[in-house]
């Protein structure tokens, strides 16, 4: 961070509260700020919220619950097109939630029902308020 940028944030800090010492107040929000940006499950919850922000791939999700399923299945379930299903499908595919497999000529797809789990687990433990 810029020297001049530090400084107005030292100056407004001390405004928004009642501080004896600016500089170590503003420290030791910068540590704060460098803990969380290295908190790997923040990495974690983000690549998962990424994944499921659509109500599609909650349904794709939902389906995928209660069995396995191929494409058809999806697009007669989401009544979208395949390229659409395909779109969201990759999106969960590269989020590790689900996985493709060939059966004959379908390419079915399975949850992952243990990395949701674990994903909704790690979502809770670091955003539940105390």
């Amino acid at each position: 961070m810029k020297q001049k940028r530090a400084q107005e944030i030292k100056k407004m800090l001390c405004t928004c509260e009642e501080c004896s010492n600016s500089t170590s107040n503003f420290d030791k929000l910068l540590r704060m700020g460098k803990d969380l940006e290295e908190n790997k499950n923040l990495d974690v919850i983000e690549r998962f919220t990424s994944a499921i922000a659509s109500k599609e791939r909650l349904i794709i999700i939902n389906a995928l619950k209660r069995q396995d399923r191929c494409v058809c299945e999806l697009e007669a379930i989401l009544n979208k097109s395949q390229s659409t299903i395909s779109h969201h499908l990759r999106k969960l595919v590269a989020a590790g939630l689900i996985q493709g497999y060939k059966k004959q000529k379908f390419t079915y797809y399975h949850l992952f029902k243990e990395e949701l789990k674990q994903n909704l687990t790690i979502f809770n433990q670091n955003l539940t308020l105390e």
